[in-house]
């Protein structure tokens, strides 16, 4: 069923692709810059008034007595504004705690027409002390009073958030909640802790995109220009996977997701400090006058604004998302001219591809069901726990109902394959037989289908699955024989990159091998990942576990190795045929 003709036709287009994709390449942006000393951040009120604070609210859980007080005792320090500044609104959101109510709290200073600014920091923790987690909010009240004195151009509005200890629900709220436009937001976490981590300002989104380059290009440069060293910053394969893979702890990963440029500036990365980390007073100085420095450069700049962008930062250059779609977009096409000239042969022989799609499809079900589950597991209490977005590793700990769920999905997995599986089966009046030529034949189509889908939404994703593709071509082509060791080689090979993309994601955020798989799982179950979002993740899934199934299948010869290769119906017996009559009458 393959035809090598296609792919030797394919590597033009893709040789094209890639010199387009090298002169695609834009010179990065330049960062905002200030001549304004920051002078004007004390850090020594902000760490008197971190120590206040944390000293009265030791332990604050997102939405309980002690987080609400201390969202009353922000108010009221940021009535500095004005009496009439501050404004609290109250949402009830999934937290680390369950459903909760949260306060956010709003201050806003008015200035010139115009799009504004904002600077958000979360005051809950998930344990008990977390005073580094604290420095946020103790330095953006001290630049509230700095913004007070009249030293910031455009409106600017401060954003006290709980249910950033995991899930984001403040910042969701948050977004929802911001004053007008808004030029650019700038997150503060860790700025006091003793535990150091790059990089210092992250863009990534839960969503599509990531921050745009010039907002955080000034922060790196504010940091770099007070902290005295280089902020760090992802390399294109990490940020590649980000792009792929859209899980992001921080609470700029939910402000993006709502198309607000946002940036988080923290000492110890996105994955934040522990509740022990040690306080180091002067770094709240540095960090809080970097932090005032953007907010300066950005008051005094352009307008940014403008929606998250989907583009990778190499050498100093810029990829821009649609050189991506077009290189991605060119290596699917083989695939697909496949998948329709497999078609094409199979209705000919009249192979009952459609029953073998089926048998692809109930597959995918055990997949889909398990997921399904997930979601009904939230949904009756089953999962009490289950925030909207990704949580911190250990913010959701693996309790006694938590772990009922797990070993019920498992179960769900397995009755779904042993059950649900050969009852689809029945049902479509397919006798499973991977090593069937129609099999193949189905898998390149349903494949090929399901990623042409990721690519659409997604060519950073797409990208990582396009060598399993390819592998599945030769796995299932009814012209390849290949044998068993070397089809399942081509199915590990396959997996290779999204495998490495998913373990760079998970090594940024912290996460275990079991903290990903219970990450996932309640990413599914609490809206992160939609319903129609683990549907293809099913679908791919199942593809997957169908192209093993016919790797390990034994095959039969191919059904046109005769070498026959003109194309045509069945009965067609093609040129010269009849070149024994002819001869007969010539003679």
């Amino acid at each position: 069923m393959l035809d090598p003709r296609i792919y030797r036709a394919a590597l033009v287009p893709v040789l094209v692709a890639v010199l387009v994709a090298a002169f695609s390449l834009e010179n990065r942006p330049r960062p905002i810059g200030t001549t304004l000393a920051p002078d004007a951040f004390s850090g020594e009120q902000a760490s008197l008034t971190l120590e206040r604070l944390a000293a009265a609210y030791p332990r604050r859980r997102p939405g309980d007595a002690a987080d609400e007080a201390l969202a009353r005792r922000i108010a009221q320090e940021l009535e500095v504004l004005g009496p009439r500044a501050v404004r609290t609104r109250t949402t009830t959101a999934q937290t680390i705690e369950g459903e909760r109510e949260l306060t956010t709290v709003i201050a806003t200073r008015i200035g010139a027409p115009g799009p504004g600014l904002a600077i958000v920091a979360h005051r809950d923790a998930a344990g008990a002390g977390a005073k580094a987690e604290l420095s946020g909010t103790a330095a953006m009240l001290e630049l509230a009073r700095v913004a007070a004195q009249g030293r910031v151009r455009r409106t600017i509005s401060f954003i006290s958030t709980s249910g950033g200890s995991g899930g984001a629900a403040g910042a969701a709220a948050a977004a929802r909640a911001l004053p007008g436009d808004v030029s650019a937001v700038l997150v503060l976490g860790d700025l006091a802790g003793a535990q150091v981590r790059k990089p210092f300002v992250t863009g990534f989104s839960n969503g599509r995109g990531q921050a745009p380059l010039q907002l955080r290009r000034t922060v790196e440069a504010a940091v770099r220009a007070e902290v005295g060293v280089e902020p760090g910053g992802p390399r294109a394969p990490q940020q590649w996977a980000r792009l792929a893979v859209p899980f992001a702890t921080g609470e700029q990963g939910e402000l993006l997701r709502a198309d607000v440029p946002a940036v988080l500036l923290s000492v110890s990365g996105e994955r934040g400090p522990r509740a022990d980390t040690a306080i180091v007073p002067e770094r709240i100085t540095r960090f809080g006058r970097a932090a005032l420095r953007a907010i300066t450069a950005l008051d005094n700049g352009p307008t940014l604004g403008g929606d998250p962008q989907a583009v990778v930062l190499t050498n100093r250059k810029v990829l821009p998302q649609w050189a991506v779609r077009l290189l991605v977009g060119v290596l699917l096409l083989p695939v697909l001219l496949v998948a329709i000239d497999g078609l094409a042969r199979a209705r000919r022989r009249k192979e009952p591809v459609g029953r073998w799609a089926l048998w692809v499809l109930a597959t995918a079900l055990p997949y889909l069901l398990t997921a399904a589950f997930a979601v009904l597991f939230r949904v009756t209490g089953l999962l009490q726990v289950a925030p909207r977005g990704p949580a911190p590793p250990g913010a959701v700990p693996v309790d006694g109902n938590a772990q009922i769920a797990l070993v019920s999905l498992l179960l769900v997995f397995v009755l779904g394959w042993i059950g649900l599986r050969p009852l689809a089966l029945q049902l479509a009046r397919v006798r499973e037989r991977p090593a069937a030529e129609g099999a193949g034949i189905a898998l390149i189509l349903v494949s090929a289908v399901v990623v042409a889908l990721v690519w659409l939404r997604n060519p950073y994703a797409a990208a990582l699955l396009i060598p399993a593709l390819h592998g599945t071509v030769l796995i299932a082509a009814g012209g390849v024989r290949l044998p068993r060791v070397v089809g399942v080689l081509l199915v590990l090979v396959g997996l290779l990159p999204a495998a490495l993309a998913a373990t760079m994601v998970a090594s940024a955020l912290g996460y275990t091998p079991a903290d990903a798989l219970w990450a996932g799982v309640l990413a599914i179950a609490g809206g992160h990942v939609g319903p129609l979002s683990w549907l293809v993740l099913g679908l791919l899934a199942g593809c997957g576990t169908a192209t093993a199934l016919v790797a390990l299948a034994r095959r039969p010869p191919a059904a046109d190795a005769d070498g026959v290769t003109v194309r045509g119906p069945v009965t067609y017996a093609g040129p010269g045929a009849l070149g024994g009559v002819d001869s007969a009458l010539r003679r």
